[in-house]
């Protein structure tokens, strides 16, 4: 039975995906909640049936006390011994069944599917921004939003159809019964559900914002936290615990009191539904006793009106509280919504196909970049180089080497001018193609919480087992990986390297970063101080390996060491986001311009650019 209901929707069911999701609420919601018409419309339907039932027996309960009076028990049993018969088994037999659809349609058809299917999409549209968007976000606070967002959509489907519905099919319900046994039972009532209509929209007005504004403070907090806890070594090598805490704790106070205003709300609205309640028992109750007394109402209809009162008193804070978690679950996922349901900017163009590489030749033409700015990155630029060609770039911080390298690989599209490779512009072929032809090894060699042998198939994750260790030796990687265990015992390859590869030293984490590259074997080669962090001997030794693997392949170097890029076809200075030099080594020392300057004034082979500026 329980995979019958899990299995009515697939959350992951491929759809069409769009690069601009719904910025309003209820359309987002909507877009979202597609797959599940059909199980919605039997969740309401199953809803109204249940309160249709709770509303009949209260009604047959009055009728049972008016039978009871009516003569002797053998009287009563043998002429409605049937009927009491056929209304027990209902309630045994026909109940139960109509119950557990309804409720295996609520806690195993949409609660788990409907989170799933949120959370699922919501990671998979993040996933697709840029770079840039990343950068301009805390991960934690992204991070926080994807998994509290899906959980509260959920809640709030499942109150629509656990409370909502049913408490509008139990009210109308209830003046139904109230009219059949009195029509003037019905005022007291009518008038209670106005002035809880009132307190219900009081309540709802001020919840939703003040849930927001929750909510936001606590995805804020997870934020600063996670940001802490990520450059935990920065925070200690500056001994940075208090600056920390009291970043932390402007937060976490910020969130202490926007939740206190919300509980508030809460207080306020207990308060005023006790008094309400109070009313509805003694105007609808009271008045079917004065009724009887004049004899208009039967004892049944009195025992009816009781049990339906008390039935709405022990409801009343139920259906509150659960359209108070209904709007609360709407402001959470109001907030969520500011993250996921962003726009991706940078996308494939309508018309895009895969990069179609013959010899990886790069074309950059008239390149302006300045990140929205008026300074920085780079002003009308234009570089080529060839099929094969190794082409070391320079300068001072700042110069653009990173924002070159950057826009190569399509993480910002440029303000200015284009990128070839073939002759085929980057931006009219998909970006995963682009991609694919270009491998990196960065200054920062970050890696994933996983194993040894996961980051480096990451690289090619269809490789073999001889492959990846052929190409972890390569990278002089081998030797220390064999020697590495975590806590949970895994050595080797196995061992996990801890977020972004904290477990291991510098070199080690460059290391593991080359040997995924070796591994990708991309005909396009990225090196941004690939040596930077390992030791003279470790890098004498990869520095032969570097240059088999450049062997055929175009390469783009950065270096500070100018010693790891002297042997290169041809060596590029940038300063201020335009060429200034370009040349073999030899010649540019011959010129001795800022390149000569460059290499006079550096110690132990690095560019000292403090000194130039």
């Amino acid at each position: 039975m329980f995979r019958f209901f899990e299995n009515l929707v697939d959350p992951y069911d491929p759809y069409d995906e769009v690069d601009a999701p719904p910025r309003k609420l209820w359309p987002f919601l909507v877009s979202y909640s597609q797959p599940f018409k059909k199980v919605f419309i039997w969740a309401a339907i199953l809803s109204l049936l249940v309160a249709i039932v709770e509303v009949g027996l209260i009604y047959y309960m009055g009728r049972v006390v008016d039978v009871l009076s009516l003569g002797e028990p053998s009287q009563v049993l043998d002429q409605y011994g049937t009927e009491l018969t056929i209304a027990a088994v209902f309630i045994l037999f026909i109940r139960p069944v109509i119950q557990a659809a309804d409720v295996g349609i609520l806690n195993n058809a949409i609660l788990p599917n409907y989170g799933t299917l949120f959370r699922w999409r919501a990671h998979k549209h993040v996933l697709r921004q840029s770079v840039g968007w990343f950068e301009n976000d805390f991960a934690g606070r992204i991070a926080n939003r994807i998994m509290q967002a899906p959980p509260a959509a959920g809640e709030a489907v499942f109150q629509v159809f656990d409370a909502i519905t049913f408490s509008l099919a139990y009210a109308v319900g209830a003046i139904i019964l109230l009219t059949q046994a009195d029509p003037r039972l019905v005022i007291p009532l009518v008038i209670w559900l106005g002035l809880y209509a009132a307190l219900v929209s009081w309540t709802m007005k001020r919840v939703g914002p003040a849930s927001k504004a929750s909510s936001d403070a606590r995805s804020m907090t997870t934020g600063r936290v996670v940001d802490s806890y990520s450059n935990i070594h920065s925070v200690k090598l500056f001994a940075h615990n208090e600056g920390e805490l009291l970043f932390a704790k402007e937060a976490i106070e910020k969130a202490r009191q926007t939740f206190a205003r919300e509980m508030r709300i809460f207080t306020v609205m207990d308060v005023m539904l006790v008094t309400l309640n109070g009313l509805l028992i003694v105007g609808v109750v009271g008045w079917a006793i004065a009724l009887w007394s004049q004899g208009s109402a039967t004892v049944g209809a009195v025992a009816a009106a009781t049990a339906l009162t008390l039935r709405l008193n022990a409801m009343t804070g139920w259906i509150m509280w659960a359209l108070t978690s209904f709007f609360r679950s709407l402001g959470v996922v109001s907030e969520g919504m500011e993250t996921i349901a962003q726009p991706i900017t940078l996308v494939d163009a309508p018309d895009a196909k895969p990069l179609s590489l013959s010899a990886g030749a790069v074309n950059f033409d008239q390149l302006t970049h300045h990140y929205g700015r008026n300074r920085g990155g780079l002003d009308n630029l234009s570089l080529q180089i060839a099929s094969g060609e190794k082409v070391g770039l320079i300068g001072r911080s700042g110069a653009g080497k990173s924002t070159l390298v950057k826009l190569l690989l399509r993480f910002y599209d440029p303000e200015g001018g284009r990128i070839e490779i073939d002759g085929q512009d980057i931006t009219h072929v998909t970006q995963n193609s682009l991609r694919q032809v270009t491998g990196m090894v960065s200054q920062d060699s970050s890696l994933m919480h996983r194993s040894v042998r996961d980051n480096i198939l990451y690289g090619r994750p269809t490789a073999s087992e001889e492959d990846m260790i052929k190409a972890a030796k390569q990278a002089q990687a081998h030797e220390f990986i064999l020697d590495l265990s975590d806590p949970e015992g895994r050595c080797g390859y196995d061992a996990h390297v801890g977020e972004r590869g904290v477990k291991l030293s510098g070199g080690q984490r460059q290391r593991i970063g080359l040997a995924r590259v070796i591994l990708k074997n991309a005909p396009i080669l990225v090196l941004d101080e690939a040596t930077s962090a390992l030791d003279s001997e470790v890098e004498a030794a990869i520095q032969d390996t570097l240059y088999g693997v450049m062997e055929g392949k175009t390469v783009i170097a950065i270096a500070h060491r100018l010693s790891t890029i002297a042997h290169m076809d041809r060596i590029v200075v940038l300063d201020d986001g335009a060429i200034v030099e370009e040349g073999s080594h030899a010649e540019l020392l011959e010129k001795g311009g800022l390149y000569a300057g460059f290499w006079a004034r550096q110690s132990g082979g690095f560019l000292n650019v403090e000194a130039e500026q």
